[in-house]
């Protein structure tokens, strides 16, 4: 049988909390919530401790979930246009989570991608391996072993009392009796986690702006021009193993989507509700809490991800983008990219990169 690339779970621990983004630009990394980290190894809280953390009440700044969000159809902002000379590409800023139960109103934006030459894709990443069929199936428990910790302890033995006591707060409010939970790696439960909270706070994370845009080029017609950086492990079965048995830093980024769940729910919602309107104004005014970047730094900064070659490749995939738009805008009339809000707005973001490559900007 033919050999075909398939994704493997180094892609999914090892940028788990890069590859869904697309890959941010260095000004996401502001303002993100830095809670302090735990060191490996800790003593796992005692039966007391775990009693009395189930029973507390909801911490504050656990926001309870009555507030409103958006529902029905809505018409989303106004596209920014970069231009050079007579050529304009269109960039439409993205929100994620959006409101569960809208409908986007996309005919500009459709109307935009008919009319253009290339789609420029947003920058992302991808952790392939040349393996057939039969070694994909064969690397399956390996995948499974490296989702938990190693020496299959739970992660109240991994993760420090005081984290453990929030967390089974946070749990029972969001997730319940999950069991299976408890065996995850530190960043795997807190996405989990976060996951949960944001059904419960009436929003997805996906299946309302990147369907539309993928349907809209298809049904035009129009070449997407990729912005994907592709690393290849040649063996990820000794990779997955020495995965498994690798502790990965990743107590702060636990501690970090917890704090973003107990405080920003509330400006998650806010920015949800902004984008359905199109209100860029508030938009620009909500501050942008990132778990993300501690969680990255625990998965790139290991010795592994080292050693595979990770720890430049969603800088890699900026400057790429940046190179497509350069391109996009010498060679085309019209094109048309998306790309995560706060990567766009504020110091340092896409659209002042590329003023100071010389473009015109127009803002919706």
């Amino acid at each position: 049988m033919q050999a075909k690339r398939m994704e493997t779970a180094v892609l999914v621990l090892f940028l788990a909390a890069i590859a869904a983004l697309p890959v941010p630009a260095r000004a996401e990394d502001r303002g993100r919530v830095a809670a302090p980290a735990d060191a490996p190894g800790v003593p796992p809280a005692d039966a007391a401790a775990t009693a009395d953390a189930a029973a507390l009440p909801p911490a504050d700044g656990i926001v309870d979930l009555e507030a409103m969000v958006v529902s029905g159809a809505q018409p989303g902002p106004g596209m920014w246009k970069v231009r050079h000379g007579e050529h304009v590409l269109h960039i439409l800023g993205t929100v994620s989570p959006l409101p569960r139960r809208m409908e986007w109103s996309s005919t500009d934006v459709e109307a935009v991608i008919a009319g253009s030459q290339v789609v420029i894709g947003v920058p992302s990443i991808a952790v392939d391996a040349d393996v057939g069929f039969f070694g994909g199936v064969a690397l399956v428990p390996a995948m499974l072993r490296a989702r938990n910790n190693p020496g299959k302890r739970p992660l109240s033995e991994v993760v420090s009392p005081q984290l453990y006591a929030r967390w089974l707060v946070l749990k029972a409010r969001y997730m319940g009796r999950d069991r299976g939970v408890e065996k995850r790696r530190p960043l795997l439960a807190a996405q989990a986690l976060y996951e949960a909270a944001l059904d419960k706070s009436g929003l997805r994370t996906d299946g309302v702006v990147a369907p539309v845009l993928r349907r809209a080029r298809k049904d035009g017609g129009v070449p997407l021009v990729e912005t994907t950086v592709r690393l290849t492990v040649d063996d990820p079965k000794t990779v997955l193993r020495e995965l498994a048995e690798s502790d990965l830093a990743d107590r702060e980024c636990f501690a970090g989507t917890m704090s973003r769940i107990e405080t920003d729910l509330d400006n998650m919602r806010a920015r949800a509700n902004a984008w359905a309107v199109g209100d860029i104004d508030v938009l620009r005014a909500l501050p942008y809490e990132n778990h993300y970047a501690s969680c990255e730094e625990a998965l790139t900064g290991s010795a592994l991800a080292q050693r595979l070659g990770i720890a430049d490749m969603r800088q890699r995939a900026a400057t790429a983008w940046l190179e497509n738009v350069d391109q996009a805008l010498a060679e085309h009339p019209s094109s048309f990219a998306s790309l995560p809000m706060h990567h766009l707005l504020g110091a340092d973001g896409m659209l002042e990169k590329l003023a100071a490559r010389g473009y015109t900007i127009e803002a919706p």
